[in-house]
Parts: C-alpha cells; structure tokens; sequence
C-alpha cells in the first residue's frame, strides 16, 4: 500500500523533538514529512517555526484509532516521545499491525526487552524494523562498537568503551529513570545480557560482564576511569548487536565482551562523578524519590542554544584481540549529546532505515544490526568522527 509521508515525527513538541522537526526541515526537498503529537496548538506554532510548513497530525499516545491511522499513512516512525514505556507503547504496536518501521531514542532497555519478547518474531514475519536507542542512548555505543569491530578485522575478545562529553542534563532522560522504577516486567535490569536471545552468551561472558562501580586509573589513556551513568543502558545492546552479528556468521569474536565507564582528567573529579552517581541511584531507588524528582530538569525543558552548540561526546574504544593485540579508535561529535547530537541521530537513522528498510534483518534490532555502515556514514556527512587506529 503507498504510503502518504515517508516519516512522521513523533513527539515532536517536546524539547529533543522541536530539535529533530527543525533539523529534518532541510531534507523537505526530498522527502514528504510531517509533525505529530497530542497538542493541536503546539504542532502549530511549531509548524509557524519551520519553514517547509510540514503537515500535522494529532494524535494522543493512549488514541489507538488516530495511531493507527498514522502509522498507516507513513513508511517510517521517528518517536521522541519519552518516557518510551508511557507514552510509546501503542505506538510501536500501531507500527507493527500496518507494517511500518520505527526508531526511537529511548534508553529504557527493559522496555525495549518487552518489545522483543512481544513483536520481534512477528517483526521478522512481517519484515519490519523496529530499532530503539537511536540517541546518545545508545548510538555511539553501539556504531563505535560496530565501526571498531569492522575496522579491527580480527577476532576480538573484548571491546571497552570510554566517554567522556559536555552538555545538558536531559530532563528527559532523567524522568524515563525516575519512572522505569515503577515499570512492571518479569525482566531485570540488572542482567547484563537483558537484550540477548536466549542461550546466546556463555557463562563466560557472562562473569566478565558485569556493572562496574570503581575508579581506577587507564595508563593507555592516560584517565581516570569511573562508572559511566548510562552504562547499564548502552551495554545491553551492544551485547544485542554482538550476538545478532554472531548469528549471521558475522562475529565479533568467540565469547566477545564490551564494557564502558567515563573518563576524567583528575581524582578528586573522578571522586566527585562516582559519588554523585551513587547518590542519584539511592535517590531513584527511595521510597522518597516523588520528592526529589522536582529538584531534576523537568521533560520538555533543556539548556539554551549557546550550550547546545557548544557541548560534544566523544568516546575511545580499545579492542583487544585474540592475540593480546590492543588498538584505539574514536568517536568525536561536536554538539550536546542530550539535545542537539540525539535530535541529529534520530532523523538520520530514519533516513537510513527509509533508504534501507529492505536490506539486512528484520525484527527488534539494534543501530549496528538494523542500519550500520549506511548510518555511520550519514552521520561522518554530518561532521562525526569514526577514526582510527589511534595507537599505530
């Protein structure tokens, strides 16, 4: 059936989402686009603000009828609208029952276990893409991964991740971890390879997988190394991507591990960043968690255009092989990971998935597994570094 748009922004009031709507307008020339939400007024000042006037469509996250309908009327779904396991579960729903492919930022990976659990066969039948985690959660992860493992070309035993970045909090990050607390599944957040077919890690992998929480010292960086707070988000699927790649015969290496954690110039800084990382998760975790939540960066709300032009991520991923052999490679984007660099990740990784929906798997996938290279160098046109090895 043709479809009338080739991508609905979803979402696209919100603070990350007016950021995507405004970056996709220079794209109107070549593909037919609209807006979408709840909101009628706010669509429309938001359309004032756009200079290809996309069209709008209303349509609340709990209206199965008007989500229907517009899933039906696009090829693709790009969703800003967080926290995912409130606001998205119909809407991947609608996608999967009209054939329509879908990605999102979100960084709930319990949620996006349930996606699995309830649409990845179906998904597969249908060939449809559903692919989660295309912002900051967890695109450099798992391209740089990726990039890394391709680029290596030799068996690995392990790839680990160090970024470091500048930016605003995301207030929208911080309300998907204040409500995924309160999210109810059979599943754990806690299980390293939450994301992973079953039976596809060994018991191996599985023991040197687990959560850091140390500081410690990199003498090959030259860093101090700490716990990274979205780690326990970003791992899960990579490790998805790794047992998907290895699944097609295209492996990582036999019982491949990633990790990651933040890098800091200094210990008092590395001190400062682990305890006030243990403090946040003892506030999420408390039965008074309501009471500090109004204290946090609120959904909808972000920092000014100066900050989110001046922040930037980067992220060195040091790949050991089989051999013992250690190579460098890099990550470098200029922009504020939370807002700028995530409302840019999103629109392009729709853009792929449009111009690529055909190729590859189907199913609830990962950026590498579902876009890969293509995505990799959409965003090197967007001024994204992949480089290296840095230590030849």
């Amino acid at each position: 059936m043709d479809k009338k748009f080739d991508i609905i922004i979803y979402g696209a009031t919100g603070f990350t989402g007016s950021l995507g709507a405004v970056y996709m307008d220079k794209y109107s020339n070549e593909l037919n686009w609209a807006i979408a939400g709840r909101d009628l007024i706010k669509l429309k000042k938001l359309q004032d603000s756009i200079p290809s006037k996309p069209e709008i469509i209303v349509a609340d996250a709990n209206d199965e009828i008007a989500l229907n309908k517009l899933a039906e009327s696009t090829r693709v779904v790009a969703s800003y609208a967080g926290p995912f396991n409130k606001y998205s579960n119909l809407l991947v729903k609608a996608c999967v029952e009209t054939g329509t492919h879908y990605v999102d930022i979100t960084g709930e990976a319990i949620w996006v276990r349930d996606l699995i659990d309830n649409y990845h066969e179906e998904c597969v039948t249908k060939k449809i893409k559903i692919i989660p985690a295309c912002g900051y959660d967890s695109i450099p992860s798992d391209l740089g991964t990726y990039y890394t493992a391709k680029q290596t070309n030799e068996p690995l035993k392990s790839i680990f991740a160090y970024h470091s970045m500048s930016g605003g909090v995301s207030g929208g990050t911080i309300e998907s971890a204040f409500t995924m607390r309160d999210f109810k599944s059979k599943h754990k957040m806690g299980h390293p390879f939450l994301l992973n077919p079953k039976g596809s890690y060994s018991s191996s992998q599985k023991l040197l997988s687990k959560d850091y929480f140390s500081i410690t010292k990199n003498k090959k960086l030259n860093k101090w190394v700490v716990p990274f707070v979205m780690a326990i988000t970003n791992t899960r699927p990579v490790r998805r991507s790794a047992a998907l790649m290895e699944a097609k015969q295209q492996s990582y290496g036999p019982d491949f591990v990633y990790n990651e954690f933040q890098m800091v110039k200094s210990l008092p800084t590395a001190i400062v960043t682990t305890v006030s990382l243990a403090i946040l998760g003892m506030i999420i975790v408390s039965p008074f968690k309501n009471f500090f939540r109004r204290f946090f960066p609120k959904p909808g709300t972000g920092p000014n255009e100066k900050t989110r032009n001046n922040g930037w991520y980067e992220a060195l991923f040091v790949a050991k092989t089989t051999k013992n052999q250690e190579y460098v490679y890099r990550m470098y984007g200029k922009g504020d990971p939370g807002y700028k660099s995530t409302s840019m990740f999103l629109i392009e990784s729709a853009i792929s998935l449009l111009n690529n929906y055909q190729d590859g798997e189907y199913g609830i996938l990962t950026p590498a597994t579902g876009l890969g290279e293509d995505l990799i160098n959409r965003l090197k046109n967007q001024g994204v570094l992949f480089e290296g090895p840095l230590n030849k």
